[in-house]
């Protein structure tokens, strides 16, 4: 009797201690009229003196544990959500800053910003014809014109020098022609000084327009390079304006929200600078190339002066050797 009642005490007290050690976990696990619920079951238990009855009990320890034990797969999985949700957020906006490119960020610029930047490109075009056609033609014009200049270097007459050129049409044939005009118009004038300052202002014309002609396309160069960086200027500034009025209607100052337009605007500086660079640089190759064909068309118009001088002074010998016969 005292063996079975020590039994009966002893299955009571694991009840109870098992109770105890469940309650926490079902506590986090369930509402909390769960616990009521568990606390409740033990209490009519305890008073049962049978052994019989006692060990029946034993059971419901184990699926107390075992209720307890789903609840750790829990926090795991939350945990691989995060970590998963992580790299997605990542996936995402990975492929927004690849596709920051020159023509994605045009695309997307502002009307105004797009029309700076094709304005600007067109400059950049109009820089590079330039500098290909006064190429070819200060290249053409200076071997012609050094070509004539070793023609005529050994020549003793204006009429002579024409044969030497032939009907070619140049720089020098016209000084040679207005020589001949000028020597032509003046017959009959003892005066060799008044026909001399007639004909070198007649040279002095035709260089004057040959500078002119020569310098076609150096204006627009000049514009470009001093102009296009002010331009582009204009599209950063307009562009980096809208920036600040998308930040300011999305209320935030994120940089994956600000870095597009700023990127947007600072590609029209870019542009402009391309524009201008190398349009100031062909601006002054240019303008040495120029100063060296200009010195050539100085020769061409002292060899055109010293012929009018030799036919004028062999006049005179000819008129004045008649005369002594």
């Amino acid at each position: 009797m005292k063996t079975m009642t020590f039994q009966a005490s002893l299955a009571a007290a694991l009840m109870l201690a098992a109770a105890w050690l469940a309650s926490p976990v079902s506590a986090q696990t369930q509402p909390p009229s769960a616990p009521a619920q568990s606390t409740a079951q033990p209490a009519p238990v305890a008073p049962a003196p049978a052994a019989p009855a006692a060990t029946t009990p034993a059971v419901p320890a184990p699926s107390a544990s075992t209720a307890a034990t789903p609840v750790a797969p829990t926090a795991p999985s939350a945990a691989a959500v995060s970590t998963t949700a992580k790299p997605d957020a990542a996936a995402g906006i990975a492929p927004a800053m690849k596709e920051l490119s020159p023509w994605v960020m045009f695309m997307s610029a502002d009307v105004i910003v797009k029309a700076v930047m094709i304005g600007l490109a067109f400059a950049s075009l109009m820089t590079w014809t330039v500098f290909i056609a006064k190429s070819i033609e200060l290249s053409v014009a200076s071997s012609k014109l050094r070509s004539a200049l070793k023609k005529v270097a050994e020549t003793r007459s204006l009429a002579e020098a024409q044969m030497a050129l032939g009907a070619k049409e140049g720089i020098l044939p016209s000084f040679l022609t207005a020589a001949l005009r000028e020597a032509r118009m003046s017959a009959g004038l003892s005066s060799d000084a008044g026909i001399k300052e007639r004909a070198a202002s007649s040279f002095s014309e035709i260089v004057r327009a040959e500078a002119r002609r020569i310098r076609i396309g150096m204006g627009v160069l000049a514009t470009i390079g001093s102009t296009s960086p002010f331009v582009g200027l204009f599209g950063t500034v307009w562009g980096i304006m809208n920036s600040f009025i998308g930040i300011s209607k999305s209320q935030t100052t994120n940089l994956a929200v600000v870095a597009p337009g700023i990127a947007e605007a600072l590609l029209a500086t870019a542009i402009g600078l391309v524009a201008a660079i190398p349009a100031v640089i062909i601006y002054n190759h240019f303008s040495r190339v120029t100063k060296g064909y200009l010195e050539l068309v100085s020769r061409a118009s002292g060899a055109a002066a010293r012929l009018l001088s030799r036919d004028l002074d062999r006049s005179h010998g000819s008129v004045h050797s008649r005369a002594a016969e």
